[in-house]
C-alpha cells in the first residue's frame, strides 16, 4: 500500500495517521514537512522568533493556550480571565525584527470566501476566481477581561480546508483552532453566509 501510495503521490496511510492534519499530495506534504522542520530548528538554535510560522505546528491550539499561560504567569493573572485582542498587521513578516513584549505575531494563514483589503484594514470581497488569500502577519495580544467588538466578524481559523474533525473536550472539532476577530463595514452574519475562514494550510 505503501509503493501504491507513491506511485499515485499520496501520502502513505501509515505515515498520515501518526502526523499532523494535512490534504497535499505527497510531493507538497514532504515539502511542508521540511519547512516544518527548519522552523523549528532555527527556533531551537537562534531562539524565540519575531514572528512564528503558525501552520508549522502539530497542535496549533497548545501554542494558542501556551501564550496565554505565559501571559498569566508573567503578570499573575487568572488564565480564565484572559482573551486576545487582534491586530492585522501593515507590514509583511521581513519587516517585522523583533517578539512583541507580550503575545505574538504569527504569519501563514490564508482566508477562503473572503479578502484582506490592506488599504482600508478590513474584510473584502474576495477576487473572481480566487479561493484564498494569503493573510499579512497578525498580532496576538493577551488581554484580560478583553470584550469582543460586536461590529467584527469572529473568523474561525481551521487546520485544513475540510473544516471537521473529531470533537475535542471542549465541544469544538479537533481541526479548529481559534476565532479571530476581523474589521468589515458588513454585518458580520454576511462573511457567515460567505463560509469565510481562515486556513493553516491549503491542499495543493
Amino acid at each position: 500500500s505503501m509503493y501504491g501510495s507513491f506511485i499515485n503521490a499520496q501520502v502513505p496511510e501509515n505515515w498520515s495517521k501518526v502526523a499532523y492534519p494535512s490534504l497535499k499530495p505527497l510531493p507538497t506534504w514532504y515539502k511542508d514537512f521540511i519547512e516544518r522542520i527548519e522552523f523549528m530548528r532555527k527556533w531551537l538554535l537562534e531562539g524565540e522568533p519575531a514572528v512564528f510560522w503558525m501552520p508549522g505546528f502539530f497542535f496549533p491550539q497548545g501554542f494558542i493556550t501556551g501564550i496565554l499561560q505565559t501571559y498569566s504567569r508573567k503578570h499573575m493573572l487568572e488564565i480564565d480571565r484572559l482573551s486576545f485582542e487582534f491586530e492585522v498587521k501593515s507590514i509583511p513578516k521581513e519587516e517585522i525584527k523583533e517578539p512583541p513584549q507580550d503575545g505574538v505575531v504569527v504569519h501563514g494563514l490564508y482566508i477562503e470566501g473572503a479578502k484582506w483589503d490592506k488599504d482600508e484594514r478590513k474584510l473584502d470581497l474576495q477576487n473572481p476566481g480566487e479561493m484564498y488569500m494569503p493573510m499579512p502577519p497578525i498580532s496576538f495580544a493577551p488581554k484580560i477581561d478583553h470584550p469582543s467588538n460586536p461590529n467584527d466578524y469572529q473568523c474561525p481559523v481551521y487546520k485544513t480546508s475540510v473544516r471537521a474533525g473529531v470533537l475535542s473536550t471542549t465541544g469544538h472539532s479537533t481541526n479548529f483552532v481559534l476565532p479571530v476577530d476581523l474589521p468589515t463595514d458588513k454585518k458580520p452574519d454576511f462573511w457567515t453566509l460567505q463560509a469565510t475562514a481562515m486556513l493553516c494550510q491549503l491542499n495543493e
